[in-house]
């Protein structure tokens, strides 16, 4: 067996960029985190503001944009600090916050686009019962639902892995990533196995929910004209935010339990990084292009700037 000690540090062996590129990667990565907070804080800022979009739908779009500066705040902040650092390193109990924090919100966009697919059920197939059944406290409860049950099984998991004992601390990504911390293990891990393949399971049923109920709103879009409109208007940005955060995740969650030393480590690192890069950026931009009155009202808020600008100015 190997040399077992408590581990307090874990050293994250997935930086291995040459220092001419460090600041052009750390540029480029502060432009992205940057860009990412503009856009979600003002898709929220806009639904916020305006009365006329507190509805289901645009609640549900504003928790998800909440959930992606949620989420990133886990992995950019201490990412730019590595890049400009000659240690890669983090604490133990930094690593599991890390690990909360990052798959939470990644399971909570799953939860979230649950509820979303069901709002756009009722809103689309059972147009009469929709105000009935998506009533205030009903937005609370699947609000609840999408954040309180990814936290919990978040929570069950980081309990699970501090009860190991490790006989390492190299881990081969460029973050903290639950399943990368279990294989330092010293002995076997089959509770942790079963439970991560349950909550794998569990999300992937979530995803063919969503899929059964578009299967619905697409016979029920077809019969007319305005309902094709609608769903091209409500659904697309959804179906294309699911396909987004889906083909994300798998990458991670494929490599890291099955991946090969064989592919580069810079193509290791960006399908380790996708879900936190591609998301967080195209779901704005996706509901912001496609959604006529969250365009109408960025819009307008960036125009109403302009003109006070200029007024200033002259």
């Amino acid at each position: 067996m190997k040399n077992v000690s408590r581990v307090s540090v874990f050293r994250l062996a997935g930086l291995t960029f040459t220092l001419e590129y460090r600041y052009i990667l750390f540029s480029l990565t502060l432009l992205c985190y940057l860009f990412i907070l503009l856009t979600n804080i003002t898709v929220i800022c806009v639904i916020i503001m305006n009365e006329n979009l507190h509805e289901p739908m645009y609640i549900f779009l504003c928790n998800l944009c909440i959930n992606a500066l949620f989420g990133t705040v886990g992995f950019y902040p201490k990412f730019l600090y590595d890049l400009l650092s000659e240690h890669h390193v983090i604490s133990y109990l930094g690593c599991l916050v890390q690990v909360f924090v990052i798959y939470s919100s990644a399971l909570c966009e799953f939860s979230t686009l649950t509820v979303m697919a069901v709002d756009r059920y009722l809103a689309i197939c059972r147009p009469l019962e929709y105000h009935s059944k998506m009533t205030s406290n009903t937005v609370i409860k699947c609000i609840m639902f999408s954040w309180v049950s990814p936290f919990l099984c978040m929570l069950f998991a980081i309990v699970l892995t501090s009860t190991l004992t490790l006989c390492g601390s190299n881990i081969d990504k460029v973050y903290c990533e639950n399943w990368s911390v279990v294989k330092l293990s010293c002995y076997p891990t089959s509770v942790n196995n079963i439970f991560g393949y349950n909550v794998i399971i569990v999300y992937f049923i979530h995803f063919l929910f969503i899929m059964c109920s578009y299967i619905k709103l697409v016979g029920a879009s077809i019969k007319s004209k305005e309902g094709r409109n609608r769903f091209m208007q409500t659904c697309m940005p959804h179906l294309l935010s699911l396909l987004n955060v889906t083909v994300a995740l798998l990458f991670d969650v494929m490599f890291t339990r099955y991946g090969t030393r064989t592919f580069s480590q810079d193509l290791q690192n960006f399908l380790a990084m996708d879900f936190l890069i591609l998301p967080p950026i195209l779901n704005p931009l996706i509901y912001g292009l496609k959604l006529t009155r969250i365009r109408n009202q960025v819009l307008k808020l960036f125009h109403g700037d302009a003109i006070m600008s200029t007024n200033r100015q002259s």
